[in-house]
């Protein structure tokens, strides 16, 4: 008697836990793939594709000729143009894998002490400007660099401290427009002008200093402090989320944990001057 049909009901220890691996593999892959692309525009367009796919099923079921052909043409342009309409979230998706940052939630070994007086520093200008209702963006860098957006900017390479930040900001002043992008520890740069969001769902109050943040937030991993010039509201922007309306309280509590637990500092610059004080 062939009993070789049972093999496929019994399967051996290994088999199941292959098939497991194998499913929760592609499981957490979407799962990335789906929380990369949250609150980008590319959400709604994926909604588009699956209503898409949804017609095209129903359209086959359904034997109807004229719209399966034309639905076989749009899936052939949109082959070739996804891939354009897709490029900041497949930039973002690469520049995590290379970095490590796509499987794992890295965190990298550093004295938080080392970013506490640049924290300190940006909180205590941030307060400030708020105060008299200037307006300000302040970035800091961490893996991905953003070198291409901040070329225009003009060369600082200073010290980080609320006093430099105010004078930077002062209203009329050479550099108070565009953004300072603080790197490696050092105020590196001023009057930064960055992409601007298309993200179609932000609100419409938002100006451009705001969807500036949030445009090179989309593209990187930056981190953006924003203070509002109409209202004198702190934001923070991170990964193209915004973060309104926050005391300094708060802000200091979102950089020490981005930055001090996750920033690794290369720069032996900083370091001397870290120790120094």
């Amino acid at each position: 008697m062939d009993l070789s049909f049972l093999s496929g009901i019994f399967a051996s220890p290994w088999n199941i836990i292959r098939n497991l691996l194998d499913i929760a593999i592609v499981a957490y892959v979407f799962y990335r793939l789906l929380k990369l692309i949250a609150g980008t525009r590319a959400q709604q367009l994926l909604k588009g594709l699956l209503l898409l796919l949804v017609f095209s099923v129903a359209a086959s079921f359904l034997k109807l000729d004229m719209v399966n052909w034309l639905v076989e043409k749009l899936w052939i342009v949109f082959a070739i143009t996804l891939p354009i309409v897709f490029q900041p979230e497949l930039r973002r998706l690469l520049e995590q894998i290379g970095r490590g940052g796509f499987f794992t939630s890295r965190r990298l070994s550093v004295d938080k002490n080392i970013y506490t007086k640049i924290i300190y520093e940006v909180c205590e200008a941030a307060k400030l400007l708020a105060k008299d209702r200037t307006g300000a963006l302040i970035l800091f860098t961490r893996d991905t660099g953003i070198a291409e957006y901040t070329e225009s900017g003009v060369n600082i390479d200073a010290v980080v401290s609320a006093s430099l930040l105010l004078n930077i900001f002062t209203p009329n002043s050479p550099l108070h427009d565009g953004a300072v992008v603080i790197n490696g520890g050092r105020l590196e740069k001023a009057a930064c002008f960055l992409p601007l969001s298309d993200n179609p769902s932000l609100s419409r109050d938002l100006g451009t200093r705001h969807r500036a943040a949030i445009g090179i937030t989309e593209i990187s991993d930056v981190i953006a402090v924003i203070v509002s010039e109409e209202t004198g509201a702190i934001s923070i922007a991170i990964d193209g989320k915004l973060n309104r309306h926050l005391d300094t309280f708060k802000v200091k509590e979102i950089l020490t944990s981005e930055l001090a637990d996750k920033l690794k500092i290369n720069n032996p610059l900083f370091r001397r001057w870290a120790s120094a004080e």
